[in-house]
């Protein structure tokens, strides 16, 4: 009888058990060979709904199907063998009801093989929540900016800049962590008010453009790369790459069109 040798995925309950520890390091990906190189650093990947901007060249995530997350998602999940990875539900497709949340959750799942779905929204999505997780799916909540809510927001804000607006986002991120949520992205909050946050939940807090109080950070793949045309500022650009891609087709074109480009070697064998 043969014995295959499976790598130990990271799971949601993991990512809670992290609360309080070193911090989580997360990143997005929409393809396999980055989720591939992502794997070897990260505790887990999320197939983000900002696919549709980076990569589709929408100017929201609202455009965003169903499908193509489950597309992308089954990319990440043959690259990705180690991290855990988190398929964003894109708007529409799980705010309806209860029935339809599940529906939609269960067909990522069971498509892609994820270990879990990340849905935006505090208070609002709390029955969700909990009706997803007493059902088997684990859920990743999302407040703060939620970019799903771009045209209530009327724009990509900062939120809680001032005091009086601290106390619904508090509600919010008691509501997804008492609901059953594993983990909460807080996206673009204040560092007081996301620190204060960080230290009241039970749950992993994960920032983005919410300081280094949170228990983790994620960042766009693209936008740390330098691959982005425009990046939010507390992004940090960790690489050059998108002048890189342009220097490397320059030279490329340059050759073709001075016939120097070497064709002697028509071998379709790989290269080592």
């Amino acid at each position: 009888m043969s014995v295959q040798k499976m790598s130990k995925r990271i799971t949601a309950p993991e990512i809670t058990d992290r609360k309080g520890g070193a911090p989580i390091v997360a990143l997005t990906s929409y393809h396999a060979h980055t989720a591939a190189i992502a794997d070897k650093y990260v505790d887990f990947i999320l197939v983000g709904d900002s696919l549709g901007m980076v990569m589709h060249g929408f100017d929201s995530t609202l455009p965003v199907p169903l499908d193509l997350m489950i597309l992308h998602g089954r990319a990440v999940m043959r690259g990705a063998k180690q991290a855990l990875v988190v398929v964003d539900m894109p708007f529409g497709s799980y705010e309806e009801s209860h029935a339809q949340a599940f529906r939609n959750a269960a067909r990522v799942m069971k498509e892609t093989e994820c270990g879990a779905i990340k849905v935006e929204g505090g208070k609002r999505m709390a029955d969700t929540i909990h009706f997803l997780t007493e059902r088997g799916i684990p859920v990743m909540a999302h407040i703060g900016l939620t970019p799903q809510f771009i045209n209530v927001f009327g724009g990509f804000k900062t939120q809680g800049r001032t005091r009086d607006k601290w106390a619904a986002i508090e509600e919010d991120a008691k509501a997804v962590a008492d609901a059953g949520a594993f983990a909460v992205v807080l996206e673009a909050i204040v560092e007081p008010l996301a620190k204060k946050i960080t230290k009241s939940l039970a749950i992993p807090t994960i920032g983005i453009g919410a300081s280094a109080a949170c228990d983790g950070q994620i960042l766009v793949m693209e936008d740390m790369l330098g691959l982005s045309p425009r990046v939010p500022k507390f992004v940090k650009e960790f690489g050059e790459v998108g002048k890189a891609i342009e220097k490397a087709i320059s030279a490329y074109a340059d050759e073709v069109r001075a016939r120097t480009f070497p064709l002697s070697e028509n071998t379709y064998e790989m290269k080592d």
